[in-house]
Protein backbone atom coordinates (compact mmCIF):
# COMPACT_ATOMS: atom_id res chain seq x y z
CA UNK A 1 0.00 0.00 0.00
CA UNK A 2 1.08 3.87 -0.96
CA UNK A 3 0.41 6.25 1.87
CA UNK A 4 -2.44 7.80 0.61
CA UNK A 5 -4.01 4.32 -0.10
CA UNK A 6 -3.66 3.11 3.40
CA UNK A 7 -4.89 6.40 4.63
CA UNK A 8 -7.59 6.03 2.64
CA UNK A 9 -8.07 1.91 3.61
CA UNK A 10 -7.90 3.47 7.53
CA UNK A 11 -10.47 6.25 6.83
CA UNK A 12 -12.90 4.06 4.98
CA UNK A 13 -12.57 1.45 7.61
CA UNK A 14 -13.08 3.91 10.71
CA UNK A 15 -16.12 6.10 9.25
CA UNK A 16 -16.56 9.29 9.59
CA UNK A 17 -18.69 9.38 13.33
CA UNK A 18 -15.35 7.78 15.41
CA UNK A 19 -14.31 10.07 18.13
CA UNK A 20 -10.41 10.61 18.73
CA UNK A 21 -9.84 8.42 21.69
CA UNK A 22 -11.14 5.57 19.35
CA UNK A 23 -8.76 7.07 16.57
CA UNK A 24 -5.83 6.81 18.81
CA UNK A 25 -6.32 3.08 20.40
CA UNK A 26 -6.92 1.72 16.76
CA UNK A 27 -3.06 3.55 15.78
CA UNK A 28 -1.82 2.07 18.78
CA UNK A 29 -3.79 -1.48 17.84
CA UNK A 30 -2.03 -1.78 14.73
CA UNK A 31 1.52 -0.33 15.75
CA UNK A 32 1.27 -2.77 18.30
CA UNK A 33 0.30 -5.99 16.00
CA UNK A 34 2.27 -5.28 12.82
CA UNK A 35 5.06 -7.41 12.44
CA UNK A 36 6.87 -8.08 9.44
CA UNK A 37 9.50 -11.40 9.45
CA UNK A 38 12.77 -10.95 8.25
CA UNK A 39 12.06 -12.89 5.35
CA UNK A 40 8.91 -10.76 4.31
CA UNK A 41 11.26 -7.66 4.80
CA UNK A 42 14.11 -8.89 2.47
CA UNK A 43 11.27 -10.29 -0.21
CA UNK A 44 9.83 -6.52 0.37
CA UNK A 45 13.48 -4.73 0.04
CA UNK A 46 14.11 -6.92 -3.61
CA UNK A 47 10.75 -6.01 -4.80
CA UNK A 48 10.78 -2.24 -4.47
CA UNK A 49 15.02 -2.44 -5.98
CA UNK A 50 13.62 -4.38 -8.77
CA UNK A 51 11.01 -1.71 -9.34
CA UNK A 52 13.43 0.90 -8.97
CA UNK A 53 15.56 -0.84 -11.40
CA UNK A 54 13.87 -1.45 -14.00
CA UNK A 55 12.04 2.10 -13.82
CA UNK A 56 15.47 3.70 -13.85
CA UNK A 57 16.88 1.19 -17.40
CA UNK A 58 13.58 2.26 -19.07
CA UNK A 59 14.29 5.88 -18.33
CA UNK A 60 18.05 5.33 -19.71
CA UNK A 61 16.49 3.48 -23.03
CA UNK A 62 14.25 5.97 -23.28
CA UNK A 63 16.42 8.88 -23.18
CA UNK A 64 18.84 7.04 -25.58
CA UNK A 65 15.53 6.75 -27.96
CA UNK A 66 15.38 10.53 -28.17
CA UNK A 67 18.70 11.16 -28.47
CA UNK A 68 18.64 8.75 -31.86
CA UNK A 69 15.15 9.88 -32.64
CA UNK A 70 16.27 13.62 -32.81
CA UNK A 71 13.35 14.27 -35.24
CA UNK A 72 10.57 13.23 -32.76
CA UNK A 73 9.20 11.14 -35.19
CA UNK A 74 8.51 8.49 -32.80
CA UNK A 75 10.53 5.60 -34.89
CA UNK A 76 13.95 4.68 -35.40
CA UNK A 77 14.60 2.46 -38.65
CA UNK A 78 16.07 -0.97 -37.97
CA UNK A 79 18.28 -1.28 -40.58
CA UNK A 80 20.07 1.41 -39.14
CA UNK A 81 20.23 0.36 -35.90
CA UNK A 82 21.29 -3.01 -36.76
CA UNK A 83 24.43 -1.34 -39.22
CA UNK A 84 25.49 0.60 -35.85
CA UNK A 85 24.44 -2.33 -33.37
CA UNK A 86 26.43 -4.98 -36.12
CA UNK A 87 29.97 -3.30 -35.18
CA UNK A 88 29.37 -3.64 -31.27
CA UNK A 89 31.99 -5.42 -29.35
CA UNK A 90 34.03 -5.20 -33.08
CA UNK A 91 31.52 -6.77 -34.43
CA UNK A 92 32.10 -10.17 -32.11
CA UNK A 93 27.90 -10.32 -31.18
CA UNK A 94 26.74 -10.61 -34.95
CA UNK A 95 25.14 -14.17 -34.01
CA UNK A 96 23.33 -12.58 -30.66
CA UNK A 97 22.27 -9.59 -32.93
CA UNK A 98 20.39 -11.90 -35.60
CA UNK A 99 19.23 -14.22 -32.83
CA UNK A 100 17.59 -11.01 -31.46
CA UNK A 101 16.14 -9.83 -34.42
CA UNK A 102 14.91 -13.14 -35.24
CA UNK A 103 13.05 -12.85 -32.07
CA UNK A 104 11.84 -8.86 -32.43
CA UNK A 105 10.53 -9.77 -35.58
CA UNK A 106 8.56 -12.97 -34.21
CA UNK A 107 7.42 -10.59 -31.29
CA UNK A 108 6.20 -7.55 -33.16
CA UNK A 109 5.20 -8.98 -37.00
CA UNK A 110 4.71 -5.67 -38.69
CA UNK A 111 8.79 -4.99 -38.17
CA UNK A 112 9.53 -7.57 -40.96
CA UNK A 113 6.64 -4.97 -43.34
CA UNK A 114 7.84 -1.26 -42.14
CA UNK A 115 11.19 -1.48 -40.31
CA UNK A 116 10.71 1.08 -37.98
CA UNK A 117 11.76 0.17 -34.36
CA UNK A 118 8.66 2.12 -31.71
CA UNK A 119 10.28 3.32 -28.27
CA UNK A 120 9.01 -0.53 -26.74
CA UNK A 121 10.17 -2.35 -29.68
CA UNK A 122 13.70 -0.27 -29.54
CA UNK A 123 14.01 -1.13 -25.55
CA UNK A 124 13.06 -4.66 -25.82
CA UNK A 125 15.76 -5.19 -29.21
CA UNK A 126 18.16 -3.86 -26.58
CA UNK A 127 17.32 -6.28 -23.54
CA UNK A 128 17.10 -9.45 -26.33
CA UNK A 129 20.68 -8.54 -27.58
CA UNK A 130 21.79 -8.21 -23.89
CA UNK A 131 20.41 -11.56 -23.17
CA UNK A 132 22.08 -13.34 -25.85
CA UNK A 133 25.48 -12.55 -24.13
CA UNK A 134 26.98 -14.44 -21.58
CA UNK A 135 27.60 -12.19 -18.33
CA UNK A 136 25.73 -9.89 -16.24
CA UNK A 137 22.49 -8.57 -18.69
CA UNK A 138 22.85 -4.87 -16.73
CA UNK A 139 26.19 -4.40 -17.49
CA UNK A 140 25.66 -5.65 -21.63
CA UNK A 141 22.67 -2.71 -22.16
CA UNK A 142 24.59 -0.01 -20.11
CA UNK A 143 27.88 -1.42 -22.29
CA UNK A 144 25.09 -0.92 -25.47
CA UNK A 145 23.73 2.25 -24.09
CA UNK A 146 27.40 3.51 -23.96
CA UNK A 147 28.19 2.25 -27.52
CA UNK A 148 24.98 3.42 -29.04
CA UNK A 149 25.27 7.00 -27.17
CA UNK A 150 28.64 7.71 -28.88
CA UNK A 151 27.18 6.75 -32.40
CA UNK A 152 24.85 10.30 -32.43
CA UNK A 153 26.08 13.77 -32.90
CA UNK A 154 24.58 16.80 -32.97
CA UNK A 155 25.93 20.74 -33.32
CA UNK A 156 24.49 23.00 -30.69
CA UNK A 157 22.10 24.51 -33.55
CA UNK A 158 20.80 20.84 -34.30
CA UNK A 159 19.85 20.21 -30.45
CA UNK A 160 18.45 24.07 -30.03
CA UNK A 161 16.38 22.94 -33.01
CA UNK A 162 15.35 19.53 -31.59
CA UNK A 163 14.63 20.72 -28.21
CA UNK A 164 12.31 23.41 -29.77
CA UNK A 165 10.09 20.91 -32.02
CA UNK A 166 9.98 18.84 -29.26
CA UNK A 167 8.27 21.25 -27.07
CA UNK A 168 5.70 21.96 -29.96
CA UNK A 169 5.11 18.50 -30.23
CA UNK A 170 4.21 18.11 -26.61
CA UNK A 171 1.94 20.82 -26.98
CA UNK A 172 -0.31 18.72 -29.15
CA UNK A 173 -0.20 15.70 -26.93
CA UNK A 174 -1.29 18.27 -23.71
CA UNK A 175 -4.11 19.78 -26.07
CA UNK A 176 -5.71 15.97 -26.03
CA UNK A 177 -4.94 15.55 -22.53
CA UNK A 178 -6.77 18.84 -21.23
CA UNK A 179 -9.44 18.70 -24.18
CA UNK A 180 -11.83 16.86 -22.60
CA UNK A 181 -12.46 14.20 -25.76
CA UNK A 182 -12.82 17.28 -27.96
CA UNK A 183 -10.61 16.90 -30.89
CA UNK A 184 -10.49 20.72 -31.74
CA UNK A 185 -7.65 21.91 -29.35
CA UNK A 186 -5.39 19.16 -31.23
CA UNK A 187 -6.11 20.14 -34.44
CA UNK A 188 -5.45 23.99 -33.50
CA UNK A 189 -2.36 22.73 -31.85
CA UNK A 190 -0.77 20.97 -35.25
CA UNK A 191 -1.57 23.78 -36.94
CA UNK A 192 0.01 26.13 -34.53
CA UNK A 193 3.05 23.60 -34.41
CA UNK A 194 3.82 24.08 -38.31
CA UNK A 195 3.05 27.41 -38.52
CA UNK A 196 6.05 28.05 -35.30
CA UNK A 197 8.50 25.49 -37.52
CA UNK A 198 7.65 27.31 -40.44
CA UNK A 199 8.61 30.65 -39.03
CA UNK A 200 11.57 29.48 -37.04
CA UNK A 201 13.39 26.73 -39.39
CA UNK A 202 10.99 27.49 -42.48
CA UNK A 203 11.88 30.77 -44.22
CA UNK A 204 8.85 31.70 -43.47
CA UNK A 205 6.94 30.54 -46.07
CA UNK A 206 3.03 30.82 -46.32
CA UNK A 207 1.84 27.22 -46.32
CA UNK A 208 -1.68 25.68 -46.20
CA UNK A 209 -2.07 22.51 -44.18
CA UNK A 210 -5.23 19.76 -43.50
CA UNK A 211 -5.64 16.29 -42.03
CA UNK A 212 -7.97 13.91 -43.75
CA UNK A 213 -9.10 10.85 -42.34
CA UNK A 214 -10.25 7.39 -43.52
CA UNK A 215 -13.55 6.13 -43.33
CA UNK A 216 -15.62 3.69 -44.81
CA UNK A 217 -17.47 4.46 -48.21
CA UNK A 218 -21.40 3.69 -47.27
CA UNK A 219 -22.84 5.41 -50.21
CA UNK A 220 -20.90 5.31 -53.09
CA UNK A 221 -18.72 1.66 -52.73
CA UNK A 222 -18.34 1.71 -56.03
CA UNK A 223 -15.55 4.51 -55.99
CA UNK A 224 -13.83 2.62 -53.50
CA UNK A 225 -13.95 0.80 -49.97
CA UNK A 226 -12.57 4.30 -48.09
CA UNK A 227 -12.79 7.61 -48.67
CA UNK A 228 -10.97 10.13 -46.74
CA UNK A 229 -12.86 13.34 -45.19
CA UNK A 230 -11.08 16.47 -44.64
CA UNK A 231 -11.68 17.11 -40.89
CA UNK A 232 -9.45 20.48 -40.36
CA UNK A 233 -7.46 22.29 -42.07
CA UNK A 234 -5.90 26.37 -42.01
CA UNK A 235 -8.32 29.08 -41.68
CA UNK A 236 -7.99 30.54 -45.05
CA UNK A 237 -8.55 27.38 -46.89
CA UNK A 238 -11.97 26.26 -44.89
CA UNK A 239 -14.45 27.55 -47.40
CA UNK A 240 -12.77 25.28 -50.02
CA UNK A 241 -11.31 22.10 -48.08
CA UNK A 242 -13.05 21.59 -44.88
CA UNK A 243 -15.50 18.19 -44.89
CA UNK A 244 -14.64 17.94 -48.55
CA UNK A 245 -14.48 14.18 -49.56
CA UNK A 246 -11.91 12.56 -51.70
CA UNK A 247 -12.65 9.15 -53.43
CA UNK A 248 -9.89 7.00 -54.95
CA UNK A 249 -11.24 7.60 -58.46
CA UNK A 250 -10.67 11.24 -58.39
CA UNK A 251 -7.10 13.00 -58.75
CA UNK A 252 -4.98 13.08 -56.14
CA UNK A 253 -1.85 11.46 -54.39
CA UNK A 254 -3.13 10.75 -51.22
CA UNK A 255 -4.31 7.32 -52.11
CA UNK A 256 -0.86 6.51 -52.88
CA UNK A 257 0.61 7.65 -49.80
CA UNK A 258 -1.54 5.56 -48.04
CA UNK A 259 -1.16 2.57 -49.72
CA UNK A 260 2.87 2.79 -49.84
CA UNK A 261 2.76 4.17 -45.97
CA UNK A 262 5.40 6.26 -47.02
CA UNK A 263 5.39 10.79 -47.83
CA UNK A 264 4.88 11.59 -51.33
CA UNK A 265 6.71 15.21 -51.86
CA UNK A 266 5.46 16.96 -55.09
CA UNK A 267 8.26 20.03 -55.50
CA UNK A 268 6.46 21.46 -58.43
CA UNK A 269 1.86 20.67 -58.48
CA UNK A 270 1.86 22.34 -62.32
CA UNK A 271 3.98 19.64 -63.76
CA UNK A 272 2.38 16.66 -61.82
CA UNK A 273 -0.67 16.06 -63.56
CA UNK A 274 -2.45 13.73 -60.71
CA UNK A 275 -3.26 16.80 -58.49
CA UNK A 276 -6.69 17.35 -56.93
CA UNK A 277 -7.00 21.15 -56.23
CA UNK A 278 -9.73 21.61 -53.91
CA UNK A 279 -10.28 25.76 -54.82
CA UNK A 280 -11.59 25.66 -58.55
CA UNK A 281 -11.87 29.64 -57.92
CA UNK A 282 -7.60 29.49 -58.28
CA UNK A 283 -6.89 30.56 -61.78
CA UNK A 284 -4.62 27.41 -63.48
CA UNK A 285 -1.57 29.99 -63.76
CA UNK A 286 -1.65 29.86 -60.30
CA UNK A 287 -2.25 26.86 -59.57
CA UNK A 288 1.94 26.69 -58.95
CA UNK A 289 4.10 25.22 -55.58
CA UNK A 290 5.12 22.33 -53.79
CA UNK A 291 3.03 19.57 -51.98
CA UNK A 292 3.51 16.81 -49.42
CA UNK A 293 0.97 14.11 -47.97
CA UNK A 294 2.56 12.31 -45.25
CA UNK A 295 0.59 9.25 -43.86
CA UNK A 296 -1.26 9.09 -40.33
CA UNK A 297 -0.17 5.63 -38.99
CA UNK A 298 -1.31 3.94 -35.79
CA UNK A 299 0.48 2.23 -33.15
CA UNK A 300 -0.05 -0.85 -35.44
CA UNK A 301 1.08 1.10 -38.23
CA UNK A 302 -2.04 0.83 -40.32
CA UNK A 303 -2.84 3.87 -41.87
CA UNK A 304 -5.88 5.88 -40.52
CA UNK A 305 -5.19 9.02 -42.70
CA UNK A 306 -3.07 12.12 -44.01
CA UNK A 307 -1.41 14.67 -43.33
CA UNK A 308 -0.94 17.62 -45.99
CA UNK A 309 0.92 20.94 -46.73
CA UNK A 310 1.04 23.09 -49.88
CA UNK A 311 3.12 26.23 -50.37
CA UNK A 312 0.35 27.21 -53.03
CA UNK A 313 -0.37 29.87 -51.45
CA UNK A 314 3.20 31.66 -51.32
CA UNK A 315 4.31 33.80 -53.62
CA UNK A 316 7.68 32.71 -54.41
CA UNK A 317 7.61 29.98 -56.80
CA UNK A 318 10.62 27.97 -55.75
CA UNK A 319 9.42 27.38 -51.98
CA UNK A 320 10.51 24.01 -51.60
CA UNK A 321 10.06 21.65 -48.23
CA UNK A 322 13.58 20.23 -47.29
CA UNK A 323 14.07 16.92 -45.49
CA UNK A 324 14.81 18.58 -42.49
CA UNK A 325 11.39 20.03 -42.55
CA UNK A 326 9.96 16.60 -43.93
CA UNK A 327 11.35 14.72 -41.17
CA UNK A 328 9.87 17.18 -38.49
CA UNK A 329 6.65 17.09 -39.99
CA UNK A 330 6.66 13.03 -39.57
CA UNK A 331 7.20 14.21 -36.11
CA UNK A 332 4.15 15.97 -36.17
CA UNK A 333 2.13 13.17 -37.43
CA UNK A 334 3.31 10.43 -34.73
CA UNK A 335 2.23 13.49 -32.06
CA UNK A 336 -0.87 13.89 -34.07
CA UNK A 337 -1.34 10.25 -33.53
CA UNK A 338 -0.79 9.94 -29.94
CA UNK A 339 -3.53 12.14 -29.02
CA UNK A 340 -6.15 11.00 -31.65
CA UNK A 341 -5.41 7.49 -30.39
CA UNK A 342 -5.78 9.13 -26.68
CA UNK A 343 -9.16 11.17 -27.14
CA UNK A 344 -10.25 7.57 -28.82
CA UNK A 345 -9.21 5.51 -25.68
CA UNK A 346 -11.37 8.27 -23.60
CA UNK A 347 -14.42 7.96 -25.76
CA UNK A 348 -14.06 4.42 -25.54
CA UNK A 349 -14.00 4.47 -22.05
CA UNK A 350 -16.98 6.80 -21.70
CA UNK A 351 -18.45 4.34 -24.12
CA UNK A 352 -17.92 1.84 -21.44
CA UNK A 353 -19.49 4.02 -18.84
CA UNK A 354 -22.53 4.44 -20.93
CA UNK A 355 -23.19 1.07 -21.16
CA UNK A 356 -22.25 -0.17 -18.07
CA UNK A 357 -24.95 2.79 -16.85
CA UNK A 358 -27.73 1.22 -18.54
CA UNK A 359 -26.88 -2.10 -17.30
CA UNK A 360 -26.86 -0.45 -13.53
CA UNK A 361 -29.76 1.50 -13.73
CA UNK A 362 -32.98 -1.45 -13.63
CA UNK A 363 -31.01 -3.43 -10.72
CA UNK A 364 -30.20 -0.14 -8.40
CA UNK A 365 -32.98 1.86 -7.38
CA UNK A 366 -31.78 2.92 -4.29
CA UNK A 367 -28.73 4.93 -6.20
CA UNK A 368 -29.81 8.73 -7.18
CA UNK A 369 -27.27 9.75 -9.26
CA UNK A 370 -23.85 8.40 -10.68
CA UNK A 371 -21.25 11.47 -12.05
CA UNK A 372 -18.65 10.19 -14.08
CA UNK A 373 -15.35 11.70 -14.02
CA UNK A 374 -12.00 11.52 -16.27
CA UNK A 375 -8.70 12.46 -14.81
CA UNK A 376 -6.64 14.85 -16.58
CA UNK A 377 -3.27 16.81 -15.91
CA UNK A 378 -3.98 20.67 -14.83
CA UNK A 379 -1.36 23.26 -14.31
CA UNK A 380 1.80 22.70 -11.90
CA UNK A 381 1.47 18.99 -12.11
CA UNK A 382 -1.64 18.82 -10.44
CA UNK A 383 -4.48 17.21 -12.37
CA UNK A 384 -8.24 17.96 -12.64
CA UNK A 385 -11.27 16.32 -13.01
CA UNK A 386 -13.43 16.27 -15.84
CA UNK A 387 -17.58 15.84 -15.02
CA UNK A 388 -17.72 14.36 -18.32
CA UNK A 389 -21.42 12.06 -17.93
CA UNK A 390 -24.25 12.57 -15.29
CA UNK A 391 -26.98 9.92 -14.54
CA UNK A 392 -30.43 10.64 -12.73
CA UNK A 393 -32.48 8.32 -10.91
CA UNK A 394 -34.60 7.83 -14.24
CA UNK A 395 -31.77 6.58 -15.68
CA UNK A 396 -31.36 9.43 -18.35
CA UNK A 397 -27.83 10.43 -18.88
CA UNK A 398 -26.66 13.86 -19.82
CA UNK A 399 -23.06 13.58 -22.05
CA UNK A 400 -21.15 16.64 -21.51
CA UNK A 401 -19.66 18.16 -25.00
CA UNK A 402 -17.85 20.58 -23.00
CA UNK A 403 -17.33 19.13 -19.59
CA UNK A 404 -16.81 20.83 -16.52
CA UNK A 405 -13.57 21.14 -14.72
CA UNK A 406 -12.99 20.40 -11.03
CA UNK A 407 -10.08 21.71 -9.74
CA UNK A 408 -9.07 20.88 -5.54
CA UNK A 409 -8.58 23.92 -4.51
CA UNK A 410 -11.93 25.27 -5.59
CA UNK A 411 -14.06 22.05 -4.53
CA UNK A 412 -13.43 21.60 -1.39
CA UNK A 413 -16.66 19.85 -0.39
CA UNK A 414 -15.77 17.29 -3.08
CA UNK A 415 -12.18 17.00 -1.54
CA UNK A 416 -13.49 13.01 -1.44
CA UNK A 417 -13.05 12.47 -5.28
CA UNK A 418 -8.99 13.78 -5.19
CA UNK A 419 -8.52 11.64 -2.01
CA UNK A 420 -9.71 8.68 -4.46
CA UNK A 421 -7.92 9.78 -6.88
CA UNK A 422 -4.63 10.03 -5.48
CA UNK A 423 -4.87 6.65 -3.45
CA UNK A 424 -6.90 5.05 -6.30
CA UNK A 425 -8.57 3.43 -3.92
CA UNK A 426 -13.08 3.30 -3.13
CA UNK A 427 -13.57 6.55 -1.43
CA UNK A 428 -16.88 7.06 1.21
CA UNK A 429 -18.06 10.27 2.69
CA UNK A 430 -21.55 11.86 3.41
CA UNK A 431 -22.46 15.83 2.72
CA UNK A 432 -25.23 17.41 3.98
CA UNK A 433 -26.47 14.05 4.58
CA UNK A 434 -25.95 12.76 1.40
CA UNK A 435 -23.40 9.46 1.40
CA UNK A 436 -21.46 9.27 -1.74
CA UNK A 437 -19.67 6.26 -2.71
CA UNK A 438 -16.59 7.25 -5.06
CA UNK A 439 -15.05 4.35 -7.36
CA UNK A 440 -11.85 4.45 -9.23
CA UNK A 441 -11.16 3.13 -12.77
CA UNK A 442 -7.75 2.72 -13.06
CA UNK A 443 -5.32 2.35 -15.84
CA UNK A 444 -2.46 -0.46 -16.03
CA UNK A 445 -0.10 1.14 -13.93
CA UNK A 446 -3.04 1.42 -11.05
CA UNK A 447 -2.98 5.09 -11.25
CA UNK A 448 -6.50 6.63 -11.34
CA UNK A 449 -7.95 7.03 -14.89
CA UNK A 450 -11.73 8.39 -14.37
CA UNK A 451 -14.06 7.96 -11.40
CA UNK A 452 -18.04 6.97 -11.08
CA UNK A 453 -19.28 9.13 -7.99
CA UNK A 454 -22.25 7.25 -7.22
CA UNK A 455 -24.76 9.36 -4.96
CA UNK A 456 -27.07 6.46 -3.39
CA UNK A 457 -28.56 9.26 -0.82
CA UNK A 458 -29.82 9.36 2.97
CA UNK A 459 -29.19 5.54 2.99
CA UNK A 460 -25.89 4.42 4.17
CA UNK A 461 -25.58 1.74 2.44
CA UNK A 462 -26.71 -0.35 -0.59
CA UNK A 463 -29.53 -3.56 0.04
CA UNK A 464 -27.30 -6.67 -0.19
CA UNK A 465 -28.46 -7.75 -3.96
CA UNK A 466 -28.11 -4.00 -5.31
CA UNK A 467 -24.11 -3.89 -3.81
CA UNK A 468 -23.67 -7.09 -5.43
CA UNK A 469 -25.13 -5.79 -9.27
CA UNK A 470 -22.96 -2.50 -8.19
CA UNK A 471 -19.69 -5.01 -7.58
CA UNK A 472 -20.29 -6.77 -10.61
CA UNK A 473 -21.16 -3.60 -12.71
CA UNK A 474 -17.74 -2.20 -11.28
CA UNK A 475 -15.44 -5.21 -11.99
CA UNK A 476 -16.73 -5.47 -15.90
CA UNK A 477 -16.27 -2.00 -16.46
CA UNK A 478 -12.48 -2.25 -15.67
CA UNK A 479 -11.81 -5.11 -17.17
CA UNK A 480 -13.30 -3.43 -20.11
CA UNK A 481 -11.04 -0.37 -19.50
CA UNK A 482 -8.19 -2.21 -19.54
CA UNK A 483 -8.72 -4.21 -22.47
CA UNK A 484 -8.83 -0.92 -24.62
CA UNK A 485 -5.85 0.68 -23.06
CA UNK A 486 -4.05 -2.75 -23.60
CA UNK A 487 -5.21 -2.94 -27.31
CA UNK A 488 -3.80 1.07 -27.41
CA UNK A 489 -0.24 0.47 -25.81
CA UNK A 490 0.16 -3.37 -28.07
CA UNK A 491 1.65 -3.34 -31.15
CA UNK A 492 -0.01 -6.64 -32.41
CA UNK A 493 -3.27 -7.72 -33.54
CA UNK A 494 -5.96 -7.27 -30.52
CA UNK A 495 -7.51 -10.51 -29.71
CA UNK A 496 -11.13 -10.73 -30.33
CA UNK A 497 -14.01 -13.08 -28.60
CA UNK A 498 -17.24 -11.94 -30.12
CA UNK A 499 -17.62 -11.74 -33.70
CA UNK A 500 -19.51 -8.23 -32.85
CA UNK A 501 -15.97 -7.03 -31.75
CA UNK A 502 -14.57 -7.60 -35.16
CA UNK A 503 -17.08 -5.06 -37.34
CA UNK A 504 -17.07 -2.68 -33.96
CA UNK A 505 -14.96 0.50 -34.27
CA UNK A 506 -13.33 2.48 -31.72
CA UNK A 507 -17.65 4.21 -30.49
CA UNK A 508 -18.91 0.64 -29.91
CA UNK A 509 -16.82 -0.16 -27.16
CA UNK A 510 -19.32 -0.87 -24.87
CA UNK A 511 -19.49 -4.44 -26.45
CA UNK A 512 -16.71 -5.01 -24.38
CA UNK A 513 -18.56 -4.94 -20.95
CA UNK A 514 -20.95 -7.30 -22.07
CA UNK A 515 -18.58 -9.54 -23.14
CA UNK A 516 -17.21 -9.55 -20.05
CA UNK A 517 -20.57 -10.36 -18.26
CA UNK A 518 -20.71 -13.16 -20.94
CA UNK A 519 -17.87 -14.66 -19.84
CA UNK A 520 -17.99 -14.56 -15.95
CA UNK A 521 -21.92 -16.05 -16.67
CA UNK A 522 -20.15 -18.97 -18.64
CA UNK A 523 -17.41 -19.42 -15.54
CA UNK A 524 -20.19 -19.48 -13.30
CA UNK A 525 -22.30 -22.37 -15.66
Amino acid sequence: LTLPQFVQLMDNFVGEDISLPTVKRLTAFIKGEYKQTKEEKKIQLEKVHHMSHMAQRKQLLEALFEKWDSNARGFLDLKEVVAVLSRFKGGMGKVALMKAKEQLCSRYPQLSRVGKLSPRAFQTFLELIASEFNGNEDETIDNLVKFLTTRVEKSDTESLQSSIRRKWLQDIQQAAETGGTNMEPVYKAVFKALSQDMEAHGDNKRISAYIALLEENQLSPEQGQALLRYVACTADDAPYVLNQVLHRDMKGVSFAAIDQGQPIYVPRVQLHGNIHFWNSDRPVEERKGSLLVLPLRDARWRVFGILGLDTLQDQCETSIFLTHEITFYEGVCHAFSKAYHHICMQESVLQVAVTALDWLHPRTPSIHTVTTYLVAPGKDKNYALYNMITTDNTGQKEIHSSPAVLLREENLLRDYLFKCTDSSEVTLTSIHGEHHIAVPLHDLSRETLGIFDISIGQHKKLPPEEQKDLQKMLKMAQAACSEILQRCLEETEPTHVLEAERVANVRHAGILFHRFMLQELRECV
